[in-house]
């Protein structure tokens, strides 16, 4: 019998190397996880740029339509990039690693009160310093693909792939607070 207010040896909490019994864990999960990750980033655009079709039956020449497009081009000049690490920038990275800090605290939290994570392995989840690193490194793969956008050219994307981060991680953050605790049968 448990003395009141600690957990009985049998029953999963915090920091504890656990095994679950009879529960496998399938080989092709981690290969289509990969797959898709894969295709995301290597499969070509269909459109990466567009071109003004030759008008035939007008009887103008072709010459007229590399002029019009010429003259747009010049009548409207591209923003010249921004430096990767500017002030919007900056502040972008510093939401993620915070959010991801909150995350490590909220799963933290929702783990003494008896929740259990389903989204990562408890061999994971249960070290602490493999959890943290896993949230550091989660924040340096966004800053990485960040700096791979703005490489590229794709401004736009790498400001909104920061946004996305945060809002998406900061809603995981609200949810793991607000789950009600599980208390375990024994425990006042």
């Amino acid at each position: 019998m448990a003395l009141p207010g600690t957990l009985d040896s049998s029953s999963p909490h915090y920091n504890v190397e656990m095994r679950q019994e009879g529960v496998t864990r399938s080989p092709y999960k981690l290969f289509a996880i990969v797959i898709i990750i894969l295709a995301c980033f290597f499969v070509p655009q269909c459109a990466t740029a567009q071109q003004i079709a030759g008008r035939q039956s007008s009887g103008k020449p072709q010459e007229t339509d590399a002029a019009k497009l010429a003259s747009v081009q010049l009548a409207t000049p591209a923003p010249p990039p921004h430096a990767f690490w500017d002030r919007t920038n900056i502040a972008l990275f510093c939401g993620i690693a915070f959010t991801r800090g909150m995350d490590y605290a909220s799963t933290r939290n929702f783990q003494a009160r008896g929740r259990q994570e389903i989204l990562l392995p408890d061999d994971v989840v249960n070290n602490s310093a493999g959890f943290a690193s896993l949230e550091a490194a989660a924040t340096m793969t966004s800053i990485g693909i960040s700096y791979l956008l703005h490489r590229t050219g794709h401004h736009t994307l790498e400001r909104w792939m920061s946004i996305g981060h945060i809002g998406v991680t900061a809603f995981g953050d609200v949810r793991n607070y607000s789950l009600e605790s599980r208390h375990l049968a024994g425990r006042p």
